[in-house]
């Protein structure tokens, strides 16, 4: 029998492991990133039946920062450990400062709590906030280790596949093994071996930038008392966020009692990699700065070069942009394997938005195959997509208004409107919650695709992308084109604010 919703699924009281009933499903992870190891937990508690594939010998918790939506983090109700271990590392209290690239102070520093009352919002439940790579991942790792989550490592998938007629799933791994289950999320990022499955590889296509990142201990300010001083802490040892915006360039830092981070948003050298790996010196950062565009005769502040200089070696990573444009498909035909995360969607940087959807997928489907039940599968996963695909659209293209809101400031409206300066993270992006959106329009969604009713044109519920947008697919190329005629990106029609 179909899952009946009770009035605790309504209203997603929390409902910790072992509240769920076993629904018999083998579920097959590949992957261990945010979408992962998400998914691992959730239908954990949903009561699936769980494994996990990681192609390498462990799994990769370095990193810098990153923005975590709140829609990504109110499922931790129902992980108690989880919700204190995530207060204890996010980052309390922080400020916000604003400069131009050249080190004039824009927007003095503030609370980021006052920067939100001043918008109308709670500061007590903020749209989201930065964490650190490595600080959530561990915590995520750790939380599936203490399940007990079967997770094999050095299992490299070159392969997946399904058979309709046994109901089944699987994989093939590098030596040859074979793995089968009920139903395959594939959150192994882009260039998964899905695509092939799931209807092709979307190409990507070269954006012409790249991000220098790097994190390292605090105590490397020590080498130069200015640089300590301009980046310190704000009082009672508070971090600090301070972007840098200059033309067709932006810069974010993060001063926080352990770590030094900055990321900085520039035009491809020739030695950038869609790599994490992919490390470079010092020297060739401070070279870039002094040739990007319009720097000739309003260069770089020069406290920022120096924190560069600073920076240890390996440290600093060159990270291409590659553009992909919304994917049209992500699952296979016999809807047994399923595409999250990266893998389905990727995203810009800018965007603020590619780990919190990540999460949101690997929530929504551990939901509705619990919904669904064990006889319903493909019909849970293909509700699921109609859940995930348009706001994740929205989405992706929200990201490229963003990035160019970063790259090209126009400084006399911020003069006016400091909100003008910062990215747009609008109301129908934080405010969602997948879980308890699921369990609200899963039937719902069930009975339109049985009338054949497009996407689209789905009624009956509230969208979880901008109200009134009607989808209309787009292109990467499209934007471009705008972008050369010096049009802004167009988001089309709805309440994107």
């Amino acid at each position: 029998m179909p899952h009946a919703l009770t009035s605790r699924d309504s209203t997603m009281e929390p409902r910790p492991v072992g509240s769920y009933e076993p629904t018999g499903i083998d579920v097959l992870i590949i992957g261990t990133g945010l979408a992962g190891l998400v998914a691992a937990l959730e239908c954990v508690r949903k009561g699936h039946n769980v494994r996990v594939l990681e192609r390498n010998a462990s799994i990769n918790t370095a990193g810098d920062m990153y923005f975590m939506g709140l829609s990504a983090t109110r499922f931790f109700k129902h992980w108690p450990e989880l919700r204190k271990e995530y207060q204890q590392i996010s980052l309390h209290n922080a400020w916000i400062e604003t400069f131009k690239h050249n080190g004039e102070v824009m927007i003095p520093p503030k609370k980021v709590a006052d920067r939100l009352r001043a918008q109308g919002l709670d500061p007590d439940t903020p749209p989201g906030e930065f964490q650190m790579r490595p600080l959530v991942y561990k915590m995520f790792v750790n939380a599936v280790e203490k399940l007990g989550v079967n997770v094999e490592f050095n299992r490299k998938v070159m392969d997946y596949f399904e058979d309709e007629e046994t109901g089944k799933g699987g994989c093939t791994t590098e030596d040859g093994k074979r793995y089968e289950a009920d139903v395959v999320i594939a959150a192994d990022g882009v260039g998964s071996k899905s695509q092939k499955l799931v209807g092709g590889q979307v190409r990507a296509m070269p954006s012409g930038r790249a991000m220098w990142r790097a994190a390292f201990p605090i105590e490397h300010l020590d080498k130069n008392p200015e640089v300590k001083e301009f980046f310190k802490m704000m009082p009672n040892k508070e971090p600090i966020v301070r972007t840098w915006l200059g033309p067709s360039t932006y810069a974010l830092t993060l001063t926080r009692e352990d770590v030094m981070v900055w990321i900085m948003n520039h035009d491809v050298t020739g030695t950038e990699k869609e790599s994490w790996n992919n490390t470079i010196d010092a020297d060739e950062v401070l070279q870039g700065m002094d040739e990007m565009p319009g720097m000739q005769t309003n260069k770089w502040a020069p406290i920022f070069k120096e924190l560069v200089k600073v920076t240890p070696p390996n440290t600093i990573v060159n990270f291409e942009l590659l553009w992909r444009d919304p994917q049209p498909s992500w699952t296979s035909p016999g809807a047994r394997v399923i595409q999250i995360g990266d893998a389905a969607h990727s995203y810009l940087p800018a965007s603020g938005n590619g780990a919190t959807q990540a999460i949101e997928d690997a929530i929504s489907i551990a939901s509705c195959l619990q919904i669904g039940g064990k006889q319903n599968i493909p019909q849970s996963v293909r509700t699921h997509i109609r859940f995930r695909f348009i706001r994740n659209a929205c989405a992706q293209k929200l990201g490229f208004a963003n990035a160019e809101l970063l790259q090209d400031t126009d400084w006399d409206k911020v003069a006016l409107d400091p909100r003008r300066a910062a990215p747009k993270l609008p109301r129908w992006v934080w405010a969602h919650d997948p879980e308890a959106y699921a369990y609200a329009n899963y039937w719902k969604a069930v009975r339109s695709m049985e009338r054949g009713v497009d996407m689209r044109d789905e009624v009956g519920f509230e969208p979880n992308y901008p109200r009134g947008y009607r989808y209309e697919p787009w292109s990467i190329e499209e934007i471009m084109r705008d972008r050369r005629a010096g049009r802004r990106v167009e988001l089309g029609s709805g309440e994107w604010e």
